[in-house]
């Protein structure tokens, strides 16, 4: 318990100093767009921010406010790492508590080497866990989250879908239930990449953007299914001496499983996922982003795609009880 109590002030410790950091490093997008000291190509892509905060309020209603109207440079390759873990025979994500957002499937560390401490120390526990880099999180409206230099490396549709992703957080959000947050943002992502791509008619994008979309849906109705036959597994007391070899043949299935849609589609986009090993803390992390995005697809299409009825519809759901809410992301 001492021990853990150290790290959980360790963590409160670098989460205020790296948010501190953050806040005082921000610059105005607009006054950098006017400085003639700023670089070419940094200035457009600034400007391509700007636009797509207009349009992110104008036409998906999203919050009309100060975030992402200003940009850190980071000089380093995320603003956080989240460490993932799931117990060696459970889907089930570890989860960790806080003030005001409740409970979370993930812990953030603002510098790497920490994050990747943590994750040993739970391996080292018999967990199963993954560090994953974070371009931007949300602070839900309390600060003036910026645009960091790691956004600006994203391609412009990843970079829109990244900003109206953390903007729909102040939107709706509810304490505790990461499943239902993460896939009402990214359910209002993918609506809005569509949506701004369609507007700056672009269609090789939007084509490109599809393609990419299909594919990476693709890998998650895989390891979806991958995580289904585990849990099924894992929910039967067998012991680690047979679980674990089931456990083996599970993650084997599904590399095979991806490798004949690779040579059939001759494309081979998440060759780096699978190039690592790949544990319950990566199935545990699909399914807090993922498993109900179908859900809140269904829910868009049934207000004939209209985000305003939508977010209305969603914050009705977030004054609902855990189970009704549960109940709907599990929906067929």
């Amino acid at each position: 318990m001492i021990l853990s109590g150290c790290t959980t002030l360790q963590w409160y410790g670098q989460a205020v100093h790296g948010q501190l950091d953050l806040m005082a490093r921000r610059e105005s997008i607009e006054q950098m767009i006017a400085d003639q000291d700023t670089p070419d190509q940094l200035r457009i892509r600034l400007q391509q921010v700007l636009a797509i905060r207009v349009f992110a309020s104008e036409q998906l209603g999203l919050p009309d406010n100060d975030s992402y109207t200003r940009y850190v440079d980071l000089q380093r390759e995320a603003v956080v790492w989240n460490v993932i873990a799931a117990p060696e025979f459970s889907v089930q994500p570890v989860t960790w508590c806080y003030p005001l957002v409740g409970c979370l499937a993930y812990r953030g560390w603002f510098k790497q080497e920490r994050a990747d401490r943590e994750a040993r120390k739970l391996s080292e526990g018999g967990l199963d866990a993954r560090v994953a880099p974070v371009p931007a999180y949300s602070t839900l409206g309390r600060f003036e989250d910026p645009v960091t230099s790691v956004m600006l490396r994203w391609d412009e549709a990843a970079l829109a879908g990244l900003i109206f992703h953390e903007l729909a957080h102040q939107v709706v959000f509810v304490p505790g239930e990461t499943m239902f947050n993460e896939a009402y943002a990214t359910a209002v992502e993918r609506a809005g990449v569509a949506r701004w791509l369609h507007h700056q008619g672009d269609k090789a994008a939007l084509n490109a953007w599809q393609q990419q979309l299909a594919a990476r849906q693709h890998l998650i109705k895989l390891l979806l299914a991958t995580r289904q036959r585990l849990d099924d597994v894992y929910s039967i007391d067998l012991g680690p001496d047979i679980l674990g070899p089931v456990k083996q043949i599970g993650f084997g299935q599904l590399r095979y499983d991806y490798q004949q849609w690779a040579e059939q589609n001759e494309t081979d986009p998440y060759a780096g996922f699978f190039a690592r090993s790949i544990n319950n803390a990566d199935l545990a992390l699909v399914a807090t982003y993922e498993a109900g995005v179908h859900a809140f697809d269904a829910l868009l299409a049934e207000y004939d795609h209209d985000l305003i009825r939508f977010h209305s519809a969603v914050a009705e759901l977030a004054e609902a009880s855990a189970e009704e809410r549960a109940a709907f992301l599990n929906q067929p």
